[in-house]
């Protein structure tokens, strides 16, 4: 949200624990920002016990993939939730919690990547270098889009505006890479080998969505063009987050319509599923990024140290 753009609604700045929670009941700039991710949330958990209870995932390495992407799809929009609710307990709270938030995001790129390798790549590409540098990169990707954007919290207090480009980043390029496999399958590739079948559909949904969810995050509209107006109900943020959950069901439809109608095919020609490259890659992406929020955080939560009350 912009401050020159949202006007009212605002809680109390020194908010408690108690006050934050009993907001959900209440109407503010923050309460649709929490509900649009909350309630998307138990819809995610949903499919994510689905398919670990019903279709016993743990006996079939070849859904474990679809297993990490439904887990980093339940934590993203509980972590945001969570962030928006919070966030007015105080200015280091504030940060704390968004960390956890762009963590979670991050997480959930590399999420999306664990699936696109497994299911998603064209066929011409599979088994490829790329194919086997693709998720060592995305993990990277995943680190630096955590740590650029916590860092970018510091910066916007002199320069607002370059705090925003340089988080608009730090998410962009996880997102366009993981993408490139996607990108050129439904845009560019053409002829034998290039996987075209009913599921792309499904994903021009999810890439139009996606790069609305991006418009909305980086424009302010349309907040910008009549401040005041949608303080409560309309402004950018509350449409990022419908637009962003929109997309992560067509994305999450198209993945496993991929996963059920390419399984054979994938099984005899594309890389093995095997825990390293999904439970094991998703591991070691949550066990880093923890430790960059903690990172982040700990001169926060030392007063001696600490300029962000």
């Amino acid at each position: 949200k912009s401050l020159k753009s949202i006007i009212s609604g605002y809680r109390h700045p020194r908010s408690s624990a108690t006050d934050c929670i009993l907001s959900l009941f209440q109407l503010t700039n923050e309460t649709l920002n929490i509900w649009t991710h909350f309630l998307p949330t138990w819809y995610f958990l949903w499919k994510l016990m689905t398919v670990v209870v019903i279709q016993t995932a743990w006996q079939d390495t070849f859904t474990w993939p679809l297993v990490v992407y439904l887990l980093s799809c339940c934590i993203y929009p509980l972590a945001s939730s969570c962030a928006h609710t919070f966030s007015s307990m105080s200015a280091r709270a504030r940060h704390i919690c968004f960390f956890f938030d762009y963590g979670a995001l991050s997480y959930y790129s590399l999420g999306s990547a664990v699936t696109y390798s497994a299911y998603v790549f064209p066929d011409k590409w599979v088994g490829s270098v790329f194919h086997r540098c693709y998720l060592p990169v995305a993990l990277v990707n995943s680190v630096i889009c955590t740590s650029l954007a916590c860092y970018s919290r510091f910066p916007e207090y002199q320069s607002p505006k370059f705090g925003k480009i340089l988080r608009v980043f730090a998410f962009a390029h996880p997102f366009l890479f993981d993408n490139i496999p996607l990108f050129y399958r439904v845009f560019v590739c053409v002829g034998e080998g290039c996987t075209d079948n009913d599921t792309n559909i499904l994903h021009y949904y999810h890439i139009g969505l996606a790069f609305l969810t991006g418009f909305l995050f980086a424009t302010h509209l349309p907040e910008r063009l009549a401040p005041g107006s949608f303080d409560y109900i309309g402004h950018s943020h509350q449409l990022f987050h419908v637009c962003g959950i929109l997309g992560t069901h067509f994305q999450m439809q198209a993945i496993e319509q991929d996963m059920v109608t390419r399984r054979h095919w994938l099984q005899t020609q594309s890389l093995p599923v095997s825990f390293a490259n999904s439970l094991g890659v998703a591991g070691l992406c949550v066990v880093l990024n923890l430790s960059i929020i903690i990172l982040y955080s700990l001169p926060l939560l030392l007063p001696s140290r600490n300029s962000v009350t």
